[in-house]
């Protein structure tokens, strides 16, 4: 691709561009998980499988002592309450369920 000169655009038009640049990604990026999602369903209803099948649902490992609606699975981002625990010093073993 061949490099754009941005040389005549003041800052308020440049400005609007990376707006609309940043519109297109998400677009994109939302029709690209929704195409996935299409081809999931369809090859999961081609082989007569449940999609709920194919999704493992993890229990929660531990909780908020202080707020026990607060769980988390022990995978993907910690949660703050976890990491601010975890920060002033407490351990995970503090709040296995």
């Amino acid at each position: 691709m061949a490099p754009i000169d941005l040389n005549g655009y003041d800052l308020a038009e440049l400005k609007g561009l990376l707006f609309d640049i940043e519109l297109e990604i998400k677009r994109r990026a939302r029709d690209e998980r929704d195409r996935a999602r299409d081809r999931i369903h369809a090859l999961a209803a081609g082989a007569g499988i449940p999609l709920d099948a194919l999704v493992e649902t993890a229990a929660p490992r531990y909780r908020n002592p202080a707020d026990s609606g607060q769980t988390w699975t022990g995978r993907g981002r910690q949660p703050r309450w976890i990491a601010e625990a975890l920060a002033s010093g407490r351990s995970l073993d503090d709040f296995k369920i």
